[in-house]
């Protein structure tokens, strides 16, 4: 006989602060088909409430004992974002499979929570939030003050734009998350403020969970709001634009960066930027049909590119790290060489190009090479302020250890024997974060228009095209081999 199986395990977060006069109607109100259907717990953490919020939720649980219950009271106020910090940490702990916030004062109905399982108990979702917004003014009719619904389109309709989503609503705080999406997200670094829920919503996105919106009755009792309109739609845009600048790799923030899932990252090699002015549409240009390619340092991704032009190429996959010390491949034998964003891993670049123009004779071979430009307004503007932060990706990523100006770079290959054919300011990748629509490519073509005023201040990166040449012992070892055969020459003459 097969065994029964398990249940999911689903917790569910009542959140509360001074509410003695709502909390048990409200965890009355939980259907009974939640506890019939999953293996349910119920967490009231109370935030340091000065009323008896507490001691009502542990008369409730004394008067049920049938009921799973742990009543919690935070000794200090931890805050609306740092109490649900605290709801998700024991969920993801306990191991749960899913966590339900419900707000103790009765805003969101309990009785939704059936309908908002459904798509996480189906497979088709990693978050669900309920949505007062999906009805265009059901939420009015629920007594939402006017001023508040239109603060909620305006920012939701900003907030869409931004982050490339289509979300009916970004503030609601009824929601339910698989513990395994919280476990790809540092939501513990998020803020103790209210605005916890947008950054929580841009992780996610981040870590690219999927997110299922639900319509949910809206309800505005009597209860006290304790948020400050302007300062909440300050945090929340403040914190949405951080994003714009962190996915452009201009402005790293730990926060909004997932988690290590080394099953299902992407080899950030093969992250192509592709369809509009960047380095690997620049660097792919710049390749001939049908040429021999060596990419140093390179992915698998622009290698099927290449080969779309009838191109033969060779990947040097090593990371750029272990580059450094005696190369140990042959790049001689192609006519282009492509070494996109590896010199600034590298603790010697010089001594690796130097390594690597020895290989080469008369025969001009093209480099084309990219890398960070250290001197663009953005670092500037942060070293200003005081800020320096390294970072997972961009021009100031943890993994490089030299890095360059449009001048030093082109100084090193010069030094080194390389004859620069061109030289170019690559804008910030924007379409990349907003897609190629009006948003994005309108941000890279006014990008485009300030490198031309300073190439210099604006570009993000530095897109080199040079010759090869030579190196000093090759020249000598072959003047002295033509020479003894002009020598020869005249002699038999």
């Amino acid at each position: 006989m097969a065994a029964r199986p398990r249940k999911k395990k689903l917790l569910i977060f009542v959140i509360a602060y001074y509410a003695e006069a709502t909390l048990k109607r409200v965890l009355e109100r939980i259907p009974a088909e939640v506890f019939q259907r999953l293996d349910c717990e119920v967490l009231v953490v109370d935030d340091a409430s000065e009323d008896r919020t507490f001691a009502i939720g542990r008369e409730y649980k004394e008067a049920h004992p049938q009921i799973r219950m742990t009543v919690l009271r935070n000794e200090y106020n931890q805050g609306y974002g740092g109490n649900q910090k605290v709801g998700y940490h024991y969920a993801v702990a306990e191991k749960f499979d899913y966590v339900a916030m419900v707000h103790g004062d009765g805003q969101y109905a309990p009785e939704e929570l059936p309908k908002l399982m459904q798509p996480l108990l189906d497979g088709e979702a990693d978050a669900v939030f309920g949505s007062r917004m999906m009805s265009m003014f059901g939420s009015l009719k629920g007594g939402m003050p006017a001023y508040k619904w239109l603060g909620n389109r305006i920012l939701t309709t900003a907030q869409n734009a931004l982050l490339r989503t289509k979300l009916s609503e970004f503030h609601s705080g009824y929601r339910i998350y698989s513990t395994a999406a919280l476990r790809r997200i540092p939501f513990q670094l998020n803020s103790n403020d209210f605005h916890f829920d947008t950054e929580i919503i841009i992780q996610l996105l981040n870590a690219k969970q999927r997110i299922v919106e639900r319509p949910i009755p809206t309800f505005y009792g009597d209860e006290v709001s304790r948020v400050n309109g302007f300062r909440y739609a300050r945090d929340v845009m403040v914190a949405t634009v951080k994003n714009v600048f962190h996915r452009s790799g201009l402005l790293w923030q730990r926060r909004f960066e997932p988690l290590p899932d080394p099953a299902g990252d992407v080899d950030p090699r093969d992250d192509l930027k592709l369809g509009y002015s960047s380095s690997h549409q620049w660097a792919l240009d710049a390749v001939h049909e049908g040429a021999s390619v060596i990419d140093i340092g390179g992915g698998k991704e622009l290698a099927k590119e290449l080969r779309k032009k009838g191109c033969e190429v060779k990947v040097v996959e090593k990371a750029p790290p272990s580059l450094d010390g005696p190369i140990d491949f042959d790049a001689s034998k192609h006519q282009v060489l492509l070494l996109l964003d590896v010199i600034e891993h590298l603790r010697s670049p010089e001594a690796f190009i130097e390594q690597l123009r020895k290989q080469f004779d008369y025969d001009t071979k093209k480099l084309v090479l990219t890398t960070p430009n250290i001197a663009m307004a953005v670092p500037r503007l942060m070293l200003l302020l005081g800020q320096f932060n390294y970072g997972k990706v961009g021009i100031l990523a943890s993994s490089h250890t030299r890095l360059f100006t449009f001048r030093s770079i082109q100084r090193l290959l010069r030094d080194a024997g390389f004859r620069i054919k061109m030289v170019r300011g690559v804008p910030a990748p924007f379409p990349k974060v907003f897609g190629k629509g009006v948003l994005g490519m309108g941000l890279l073509r006014a990008n485009e228009l300030a490198i031309k005023v300073s190439r210099t201040l604006f570009s993000y990166q530095v897109f080199i095209v040079a010759e090869t040449t030579p190196d000093v012992d090759f020249v000598l070892a072959s003047s002295k081999e033509q020479s003894r055969r002009r020598a020869a020459r005249l002699h038999s003459a």
